[in-house]
């Protein structure tokens, strides 16, 4: 029986379903490393469906732990806002988009990830130490992100560049 290795069934299989950048960034959290799954594309370049993985690859390279994250560094970069850095480490937890110059911190709330009251309440916990670090707190969620793309932006560039 021939199989194949876990990122290549998951390249082969993101392009073929509905919403393939969530399936990569499930596979990503869970089961392989960004490493593995580039490795893979690159033994399968020439093959056929290797064009379509490309741009869900493209879209995992931020190696950002959601496809939230990875839109909002995407609009960050198109913006022309740098300095940030993606997973900054904070105490015990990790800030999910953090600009350490300016102090401030970006964190998404996703019904995911906060899917049960433990990881609600770490959630909150980290915020009031950061506020009370003295950083900025701006939280956004999918919806921001997607609905609201000018005004996020926005919203960042007055914390980070202030007139």
């Amino acid at each position: 029986m021939a199989l194949t290795a876990l990122a290549l069934t998951a390249l082969e299989t993101a392009p073929a379903i509905t919403d393939g950048a969530t399936f990569l960034d499930r596979a990503l959290r869970r089961r392989v490393s960004f490493a593995d799954l580039y490795a893979a594309y690159c033994r399968m370049l020439g093959a056929t469906g290797a064009a379509r993985v490309r741009p869900l690859l493209v879209g995992a390279a931020d190696r950002a732990d959601s496809r939230a994250e990875r839109l909002l560094l995407s609009m960050l970069r198109r913006a022309g806002i740098g300095g940030f850095v993606r997973g900054l480490p904070f105490g015990p937890w990790e800030i999910d988009v953090a600009f350490p110059a300016e102090r401030v911190a970006i964190e998404f709330d996703g019904w995911a990830f906060h899917n049960d009251p433990q990881r609600f309440q770490n959630d909150r916990t980290k915020g009031n130490a950061l506020v009370a670090a003295g950083w900025t707190l701006l939280r956004f969620t999918w919806r921001d992100i997607t609905d609201r793309p000018a005004a996020v932006v926005a919203q960042i560039r007055e914390a980070v560049l202030p007139p």
